[in-house]
């Protein structure tokens, strides 16, 4: 049976993330099978954890996702493993609304797991005992396990922490990380630099498991870790699976350098419904592969627009494609991808052109959070008046597009969208748009995606 636990942290920057990709880093060069999972909807923390765990990081959001289908996907992952670690996101009781709905303490109480809790010690020593206080008995039926004290400083600063936490708390202290000069992730934005534009990712998770047996008590931590019953588990495979008449359904994923905001969750998803995955590089490839349909996620196209713009052969060919019917779905990045420029330091940068819209790359986010839309044009993805949760982070902003509004696939109840509290540009059998969707919360959109993509096959 395996076991697990959550790392919370008492606000964004607290060191979650350093203390739960070593733990895990540390789990692994221990021979434990490893299985991380990341609070909320967060691709490059996610990265860093399927790099320390060697295999995907899936994500759980009681926001998006309905309970049920929350537990079984974390049930069904958990499956084969030994050792489970989930992050939390935000601080421990930070949620939707004042009762802090959706938060890590929620999600670690669904779960019936313990937490190890995560405080920034700068330039405090007693006062981090008040703060451990106040989470115990905020909401006294969270198990809070232990402490990792993070950014000490002198052996008399970890030393007083320690002794206060434990004396005025009764919680022990389970490591205490010390100030670095070098951080081990740099910021970027209002998160840490994703691994695959990282230079030395390999030789930084080695660093985190030795920081991790250095400084955390991996025998403490492991004992506190709780058992995680697996006898409610119902498997999602679908019965389509074990149809093997259908000819092969082939939707190519663009994952780059530009493009790699991808739940795996979602990757599962489109194979459960039958499809074949075939990886496609917008950076190198000079043409489409034989497809029957095309998934293009989010990233920071901006960071290599010269090479996206450079690869004007495949940049034709999705446009091509597009005008010939395959089925598009984009979110964000790709939204941005399939439009006509983007402009960044004054300079204009040529993309797809399969939509005239054109972009510029602000300073400040342009949107960032949860969202909620609904369907009300036709399209080939979702059905008119399907409601969908998702989330949005941008710094791109619509700089011209000349259509109308109401071309747009989808209301927002909830967010920014595109323009006009609208989303989803429509253009033939392409659907785009900034939300981001997590395959678990809207399974509407492999089913969608795989029909779309198996009427294109038929029609040619």
């Amino acid at each position: 049976m395996p076991k697990g636990i959550v790392v919370a942290g008492m606000g964004g920057g607290s060191g979650k993330s350093i203390v739960a990709v070593s733990l895990a880093a540390a789990l692994v060069r221990r021979g434990r099978v490893v299985r991380c999972f990341k609070k909320g909807p967060d691709y490059i923390d996610a990265g860093w954890l399927e790099l320390a765990a060697g295999r995907s990081c899936c994500n759980l959001d009681p926001y998006l996702m309905e309970e049920d289908a929350l537990r079984n996907s974390f049930i069904e992952h958990v499956l084969g493993m030994e050792s489970v670690v989930i992050e939390g996101n935000r601080g421990l009781f930070d949620g939707v609304n004042v009762e802090g709905g959706y938060s890590t303490a929620e999600l670690a109480r669904l779960l019936g797991l313990p937490v190890i809790l995560v405080v920034d010690c700068t330039k405090t020593t007693r006062t981090v005992a008040a703060m451990v206080l106040g989470c115990r008995e905020f909401e006294k039926d969270l198990d809070i396990r232990g402490v990792v004290l993070n950014r000490t400083g002198t052996l008399r600063h970890e030393t007083i922490v320690r002794e206060s936490v434990e004396k005025y708390t009764g919680i022990p202290v389970l490591g205490a990380v010390p100030r670095r000069k070098k951080d081990f992730f740099p910021q970027r934005h209002l998160g840490i630099i994703p691994t695959h534009e990282h230079n030395e990712t390999d030789e930084t998770i080695i660093g985190l498991a030795e920081l991790a047996e250095d400084c955390l008590d991996l025998e403490a931590i492991e004992k506190n870790m709780a058992a995680i019953p697996l006898k409610d588990f119902v498997s999602t495979t679908p019965e389509s699976l074990q149809d093997t008449d259908e000819p092969e359904l082939r939707i190519g994923v663009i994952r780059d350098e530009a493009f790699q905001f991808y739940y795996p969750e979602n990757i599962e998803a489109l194979r459960r419904q039958g499809a074949t995955i075939v990886e496609v590089n917008a950076l190198h490839d000079t043409s489409l592969p034989e497809l029957d349909g095309l998934y293009i996620g989010g990233g920071f196209p901006e960071t290599s627009i010269k090479g996206l713009a450079a690869n004007q052969a495949f940049r034709k060919a999705v446009r091509e494609a597009a005008e010939a019917g395959l089925p598009i779905y984009a979110e964000c990045g790709g939204l941005i991808y399939l439009g006509e420029s983007m402009e960044i330091d004054g300079e204009d940068f040529p993309l797809a052109g399969v939509f005239p819209v054109r972009f510029t790359l602000e300073k400040k986010p342009q949107a960032h959070g949860y969202t909620i839309l609904k369907v009300d044009q036709e399209n080939p993805f979702y059905p008119v008046g399907t409601k969908i949760k998702g989330h949005e982070f941008r710094y791109s902003k619509v700089a011209s597009w000349p259509s109308e509004s109401a071309s747009l696939a989808m209301g927002m109840d909830r967010g920014v969208g595109f323009i006009d509290k609208r989303d989803g540009l429509l253009k033939k059998n392409v659907l785009a748009l900034y939300t981001h969707i997590h395959a678990v919360a809207t399974p509407q959109w492999a089913l969608g995606l795989v029909a779309a993509a198996q009427r294109y096959k038929k029609s040619r």
